[in-house]
């Protein structure tokens, strides 16, 4: 797993500064609920999870809910200063949630609900592995509130499935689907591209199957090949080819091309949605809302702050039963941190952002290179063109003068 930066010290109680408060009424806000539990880790995975079912006193999945909903009780206490808002998006992330009881998942999305409330149509998304997604599941989440689930598919092919060391069965990606439309659940499917062995028709057959199934939501990631994971491993002595950024590129041209003409264009630089089915918890992460990460190892952004918990969830527990912040570290973000974060965020969707005053030189030098749609452009906006989107870190560093 990536080392976290050092930061500066987090007050024991994890209160804010007074900043973080300023134009907070303004601004939505949301909470990520961290569940570190899989059954199996996978090669290319270098999140912070865990397969050991007991990790130690207040660790283990039994307790898990309850230790989160005593964060959930420490961040009300936090936040009680601050302008009262309800949240607007909730997400269970991982780690595979519903490695969980429903019940659980539950039981913290009611804690959540009854210290902050939730806005009406509020998002409420969980993450699934395809293999633990029933009917009965789907109804208990759906009864609880959740409005969404992302299911993990990553690919149709069985061969790249056994390359990311993914187990489930690719069959139950349909009965998965199916059970969250029958539960009235929103549907978004993961996809990866670019793994060793993967070759263009089998990624084209990938897309063609997400398609079939008509989720309301088609994610595809590039494959990275982290330090510290089985994969890296792997490439570092040669027993895997490193991935192909040329490849890559064509794999993503594959899927612009066959998902906008499904009826699903792009709306960030990685996701696509049927009109009025974006999610509306990462578009707050791409315009840097606030957020409250809940969890082991999670990440928090409110005001111009940014924490992040202790990555243990035997550490996370003993910090919280003894009235302790498990904020590990943070900072607080200079005006020019968070103009580049803003740049570097924003122009990953598809609104694009407003040219900055000090990037105009760059801008016709970015349109002439086919990187910046001209028409957005002459309207003082800066929007990705698809070429653009394959090359998004050029054109971040052309605005940012860097």
């Amino acid at each position: 797993m990536p080392a976290f930066p050092d930061g500066e010290p987090a007050p024991e109680s994890g209160a804010l500064p007074e900043s973080a408060r300023h134009g907070a009424a303004e601004r939505p806000w949301s909470a990520y609920v961290h569940v570190p539990f899989c059954s199996v880790r996978c090669g290319y995975c270098d999140f912070n999870t865990y397969t050991a079912r007991e990790l130690g006193p207040g660790a283990d999945r039994d307790q898990y809910a309850n230790t989160l909903a005593t964060e959930i009780e420490l961040a009300g206490a936090v936040l009680a200063e601050f302008p009262e808002r309800e949240l607007d998006t909730v997400f269970f992330g991982g780690g595979t949630p519903t490695l969980l009881p429903a019940a659980d998942l539950a039981a913290m999305l009611d804690a959540l609900k009854q210290r902050f409330g939730l806005v009406p149509g509020a998002e409420v998304t969980t993450e699934a592995n395809p293999d633990t997604l029933s009917d009965s599941y789907a109804a208990e989440l759906a009864a609880a509130g959740f409005t969404r689930v992302s299911i993990g598919m990553q690919s149709a092919d069985e061969r790249v499935l056994s390359v990311l060391d993914r187990t489930h069965n690719p069959d139950n990606v349909a009965t998965a689907i199916a059970a969250a439309k029958n539960a009235g659940l929103s549907c978004s499917l993961d996809l990866i591209y670019g793994t060793p062995g993967e070759s263009h028709d089998s990624w084209r057959t990938s897309l063609q199957a997400a398609i079939a199934l008509e989720p309301d939501h088609i994610s595809a990631y590039a494959l990275g090949i982290e330090e510290g994971t089985k994969m890296g491993a792997d490439v570092r002595r040669g027993l895997l080819p490193d991935v192909d950024p040329d490849v890559q590129a064509d794999r993503y041209e594959i899927a612009d091309e066959l998902l906008t003409s499904a009826g699903y264009p792009w709306y960030e630089v990685s996701n696509f949605a049927r009109p009025g089915h974006e999610c509306r918890h990462n578009i707050h992460y791409w315009r840097n809302s606030d957020w409250w990460g809940f969890g082991p190892g999670a990440h928090s952004h409110i005001g111009g702050v940014r924490w992040w918990n202790v990555k243990h969830p035997r550490a996370y527990a003993q910090l919280l039963a003894t009235g302790v912040s498990p904020a590990h570290a943070r900072e607080v973000l200079s005006d020019r941190a968070r103009h580049e974060e803003h740049v570097m965020l924003g122009i990953r969707l598809r609104e694009g952002i407003a040219i900055p005053m000090d990037a105009r030189a760059e801008i016709d030098t970015l349109v002439g290179d086919g990187l910046i749609d001209a028409t957005a452009a002459a309207d003082g906006r800066a929007v990705l063109t698809l070429r653009g989107r394959l090359l998004a870190d050029r054109v971040t560093y052309a605005l940012l003068g860097i």
